[in-house]
């Protein structure tokens, strides 16, 4: 039983202290006998309070501490690293929740907040008088690194990993690297176009020796745990033979009679089944669309690099960590929601940036020249009425930086934005003000007053009340009506559901922390990058790829990992197996052994996540949370429930 424990109650600026009595918490938690040292700080996460608590728990000699603030998502890693700073055991600190818990919960009864925060410190003093000093599990850690996923994101975190000493498996599904950046002519504040980014992040990536690249691949089995995670990698085949005569290739793709939408393109053009998606790209090889392809036997007849009886390869690689950056896909809008799919002017943004790329002296579209363009925004974003009330933040800059492209590339062309507000954030801005000095006219609405898009014979007509002109109904005949089309997160992942990565409320791949852990997911040895967790442009893709490359290997570098010692522990003579604590196991970390003669549990450590749910079906009560055992939690519900 520790007998000089210290206790912070925090302020928190006024979020604690304007509904609980701070002080008053203070006062009761003291007449504990244990309780060596009260305080309370008005930010017990600043760094004057963390010396002056590392200050209390060395010269006091503490044996144990509580600070009762804001949720221990937020900050006990801070204090566990407070205590160790003064030489105390981080496993002897407890944190308690008196801001979400008691505060925030019952603001509008100061009293009832106040008496809750006793008692929620009461429990924490309570369970701390009961911890033990642990110390973490070290296992082995393999210094390499799988990034899934070649775009962008994935380019720029193999190489960081790559130049710090980790070996990369960067496994792509497609059979090209550059993901949807790839797509993508002249980008912004660069002029450098995205096949020229890419080209320049692949040569750099193919020339370490560290990079291992796999294209046409996916994950399809994981096992094991961070710093040690076995991957089961399935290769598709190519179907055509490496080192092939290019010459014959361009004759099969010629002579190859399927015609098939090209979705490089955004289905705006058409690609046979042999294909190569353009010039220089990366891998430089083409690939067989075997999901298309009819077998005829045509490409056989003019290229001998032609290889149908290429199979599935399957590879076992072992890695330390796993970075996923796997992108996003573009909103694709419903049959007729703004006319799309109905009216047979109206494109997505991606289709339009396309069309640009192929029209030369003039814009034509389906045999019609253009003239008015109109974009209409947050199709797919800021949904009144979908699923999607997130902000896709670039869609506004990459809208505004295509109307001027077209606008400087088509002389007599006319831009019409009809927005709820433009978001070019940042050096962005320059691009509004120059697309406002071309002459482009800019149309606003509420967003539950979004404007419509209608056929009037021949005429396509985009009607609006615009605020801007105090809510006068305008209309343009437009040409071209372009959506302007939001991020959402791709439709096929199933690399997440294979590592059980959770989603947000967006369905993006969810981050521990958006500020203190920004990259981190609650499977240890997972991180995220890019797009893959919500909505991003490139700068913002390539900072949190650098952030996640650097957490992977600051996970492998040392060759070790201490793991949490709290989790499971067998209670060998009250156990019989019967299986249920491994059918309740969401990781898999319990298995049947025998020990003199007796089959019992054994929890496999460096799996063990300490979650609990084996507990409560064990029929005989053999299993405790280290950390978390039946004496510190039934002392935890006494303190909770008594009066004194």
């Amino acid at each position: 039983m520790k007998k000089k424990i210290g206790v912070y109650v925090c302020h928190c600026g006024g979020n604690i202290s304007d509904y609980v009595d701070v002080e008053k918490v203070r006062a009761e938690i003291e007449k504990d006998e244990s309780v060596f040292l009260s305080k309370t700080t008005m930010f017990a996460c600043a760094d004057s309070n963390q010396k002056d608590m590392v200050t209390d728990i060395a010269e006091k000699q503490l044996d144990g501490a509580v600070v009762a603030s804001c949720s221990p998502t937020l900050h006990l890693l801070t204090f566990s690293a407070v205590a160790e700073r003064a030489g105390l055991n981080k496993y002897n600190y407890i944190h308690a929740n008196i801001r979400e818990q008691a505060s925030w919960a019952h603001s509008d009864d100061k009293v009832g907040a106040t008496e809750k925060a006793i008692q929620i410190v009461k429990a924490a003093v309570a369970k701390v008088k009961r911890s033990n000093a642990l110390e973490p599990f070290r296992v082995a850690a393999t210094n390499a690194v799988a990034v899934v996923g070649a775009g962008i994101a994935g380019l720029r975190s193999a190489i960081q990993l790559a130049e710090s000493g980790a070996q990369v498996y960067l496994i792509e599904r497609e059979f090209f690297v550059g993901g949807r950046v790839a797509q993508w002519d002249d980008l912004f504040v660069s002029d450098e176009t995205g096949k020229e980014l890419i080209t320049r992040l692949y040569d750099k990536a193919m020339n370490h020796k560290n990079i291992t690249l796999f294209t046409g691949a996916e994950i399809i089995e994981n096992s094991g745990s961070v710093g040690n995670i076995s991957l089961k990698v399935r290769i598709s085949p190519r179907h055509i033979k490496l080192n092939c005569n290019e010459g014959n290739l361009g004759k099969a793709i010629e002579v190859c009679p399927v015609v098939v939408p090209d979705k490089f393109n955004f289905n705006i053009t058409t690609r046979k089944a042999i294909y190569h998606n353009f010039p220089g790209e990366y891998p430089q090889l083409p690939v067989i669309d075997i999901e298309n392809c009819t077998r005829c036997g045509e490409c056989e007849k003019v290229c001998e690099n032609v290889d149908f009886s290429q199979k599935d390869e399957f590879l076992n690689i072992k890695v330390g960590s796993v970075l996923l950056a796997t992108g996003f896909d573009p909103y694709e809008p419903k049959n007729d929601e703004f006319g799309y799919k109905t009216i047979d002017n109206v494109v997505t943004l991606p289709q339009f940036k396309r069309l640009v790329h192929y029209c030369d002296d003039k814009l034509v579209y389906k045999g019609k020249e253009v003239k008015n363009v109109a974009y209409i925004y947050c199709v797919g974003s800021r949904q009144v009425d979908g699923d999607n009330k997130y902000c896709s933040r670039y869609c506004c800059t990459a809208a505004i930086h295509a109307a001027i492209t077209a606008k400087k590339k088509y002389k007599d062309l006319y831009n019409f934005h009809f927005n709820r507000g433009i978001r070019t954030y940042g050096k962005q801005e320059v691009l509004y003000d120059e697309s406002s000095r071309l002459g482009d006219i800019y149309l606003q609405s509420f967003e539950d007053h979004p404007p419509v898009v209608s056929k009037d014979g021949d005429k396509t007509i985009v009607t609006i009340n615009d605020i801007l002109t105090a809510d006068k109904t305008l209309e343009v005949e437009a040409d071209l009506v372009v959506l302007v089309t939001g991020m959402v997160p791709r439709q096929d992942n199933s690399i997440g559901s294979l590592l059980k990565i959770p989603k947000g409320r967006d369905n993006f791949f969810n981050e521990i922390h958006m500020k203190l852990r920004p990259v981190e997911t609650v499977i240890d040895g997972v991180t995220i990058a890019g797009a893959s967790q919500g909505p991003k442009n490139i700068m913002e893709s390539m900072n949190s790829s650098l952030a996640a490359a650097t957490k992977s290997f600051s996970l492998i570098a040392s060759g070790e990992l201490s793991l949490s010692p709290t989790i499971a522990k067998i209670d060998v003579d009250n156990c019989q197996w019967c299986g249920k604590c491994d059918d309740a196991c969401p990781f898999n970390a319990l298995a049947k052994t025998d020990v003199n003669g007796k089959v019992v549990a054994v929890v496999n450590e460096s799996v063990c996540k300490g979650c609990g749910m084996c507990m409560p079906v064990c029929p005989s009560n053999a299993i405790e949370l280290i950390g978390y055992t039946d004496n510190q939690i039934e002392s935890m519900i006494d303190a909770l429930v008594s009066t004194d």
